[in-house]
């Protein structure tokens, strides 16, 4: 007696490891031309970027953040965010959802954008 569900392989997944790597390089990219207005150093160096997520149907699902929760432009980052990712061919949508556990901090930013605050 043979169990159906045992005997059918899993499916493979839609995404290839080389296409997930071009498409997180792809979205680090695009993630790096949104800039928080107030600071000159891209949303993804600033650590603002806690969670990208991409389903095997290229849906992406982001979770980031602000360096304040009343940061002005709270309302329109996520837009912003959303845009720039949608540039990249072939994806089927994006979601952007603002986060603020844990609270950003300093201490999330890369080294580059310590450099380019002079916060060495």
């Amino acid at each position: 007696m043979t169990d159906a569900a045992a005997a059918t392989p899993e499916p493979a997944s839609a995404l290839s490891q080389d296409e997930l790597n071009r498409l997180t390089d792809q979205l680090i990219e695009k993630l790096k031309t949104v800039y928080d207005p107030e600071i000159p150093v891209d949303i993804y160096e600033l650590g603002l970027i806690y969670k990208v997520d991409v389903s095997d149907d290229k849906d992406v699902a982001i979770e980031m953040t602000l360096t304040a929760p009343g940061c002005p432009v709270a309302g329109e980052m996520p837009g912003w965010v959303k845009d720039a990712v949608m540039e990249i061919p072939g994806l089927k949508s994006c979601a952007v959802d603002l986060v603020f556990d844990p609270p950003w901090d300093s201490s999330r930013m890369s080294d580059e954008a310590k450099l380019q605050l002079n916060m060495f």
